[in-house]
């Protein structure tokens, strides 16, 4: 299911974000808004987690923080139509 209209309202505030890899990974954090619940958190992290390279998504709904880690770095195109694709909206990176 994309569709997140039964269960979830807009919310979300957060702050911090880290781009800081390990292992030759890339870690970045994304605001998302819409996320209210455990469905959406699921929602979000299954659509991100199907993008070549993802290794980790962990979605967390109360701040609206997506911590996304790769290979390499994510095309910001590609993250936006997943996250538009479960149904939220990529406001853009944490700072």
């Amino acid at each position: 299911m994309t569709e997140n209209s039964s269960c979830c309202t807009p919310e979300g505030a957060g702050h911090t974000g880290g781009t800081d890899g390990g292992s030759g990974e890339v870690t970045t954090t994304y605001k998302v808004t819409g996320m209210t619940c455990g469905h959406c958190e699921g929602a979000v992290s299954s659509e991100l987690g199907e993008l070549a390279g993802v290794s980790s998504v962990q979605a967390v709904a109360a701040t609206g923080l997506v911590t996304v880690t790769s290979q390499t770095p994510l095309d910001e195109e590609a993250v936006r139509a997943a996250v538009d694709e479960a149904g939220y909206e990529l406001v853009g990176q944490a700072a």
